[in-house]
């Protein structure tokens, strides 16, 4: 008679419990890579453009949403940097907390 092989219990438990953990975050590997990917797109589109001081904006992305903070040296700056991310595929909103100091 042959003997069906099964999984030890704790291995078992792992396999059902770890989905449940990574549904519950809200994040899903895609979306992490989704989001990283935007802020690294965000981030070269400030490089490329010769207002946007990119080496003082710090961009971070969830869900979407890209949020801009640090300092700019003019509200010329802070609009062509919000007008930038909009542009990037993937950008559902824009936040910016960025600051004015000439």
């Amino acid at each position: 008679m042959m003997k069906k092989a099964q999984l030890p219990p704790f291995l078992l438990a792992l396999v059902v419990i770890v989905p449940l953990f990574i549904i519950g975050c809200g994040k899903t590997v895609d979306t992490m890579i989704d989001d990283g990917t935007i802020s690294t797109r965000v981030k070269t589109a400030f490089i490329n453009d010769p207002v946007v001081g990119a080496a003082r904006i710090d961009v971070k992305t969830f869900q979407g949403v890209v949020t801009l903070s640090g300092l700019v040296k003019s509200k010329d700056e802070e609009d062509k940097a919000i007008a930038l991310a909009r542009t990037i595929k993937g950008v559902s909103d824009v936040k910016s907390t960025l600051q004015i100091q000439p």
